[in-house]
């Protein structure tokens, strides 16, 4: 057979290895945006949380609606990026009483961003979800009357 009949016999094979190619490189593309998309709103609601919780608790009147407010605040901003139920809050405070004039009271929200797509099969091979936290630190207000 010449040259000219076996280049003719492949007619046709480009557009076929060009959708293998693209199936082999886009689908994981595509699952990796979708992670990292995922990984960063979880960020944005743990950071919105945290400082949401931290203002929500030291412009409080009182502390018995302070703790209220500021977990009332950490779960709105959870809920604002689907993370409804699987955010954490926990607040310390740097003066006892915590509200009292000159002190700061610290907010740290964690929350577990679970990864997209992956059957509970690959457990122990694939981490399942990506912890993700943030810190504020609000100063109670000094000349603040309460």
């Amino acid at each position: 057979m010449s040259i000219r009949g076996r280049l003719r016999d492949e007619d046709g094979t480009a557009v076929v290895e060009f959708v293998w190619l693209a199936m082999v490189l886009l689908i994981p593309l595509i699952y990796l945006v979708l992670c990292l998309a995922r990984v960063q709103a979880g960020s944005y609601a743990v950071t919105q949380a945290a400082r949401e919780a931290g203002r929500a608790f030291v412009t409080a009147t009182d502390e018995g609606h302070a703790d209220a407010r500021s977990h009332a605040a950490a779960d709105i901003a959870f809920a604002d990026q689907g993370f409804d139920g699987n955010g954490r809050l926990r607040i310390s405070c740097s003066a006892s009483p915590c509200l009292a004039p000159g002190g700061s009271v610290t907010t740290r929200a964690t929350v577990s961003v679970p990864l997209p797509l992956l059957p509970e099969a690959v457990r122990g091979a694939v981490p399942l979800e990506v912890p993700v936290s943030a810190t504020q630190v609000s100063p109670v207000p000094r000349y603040e009357a309460r």
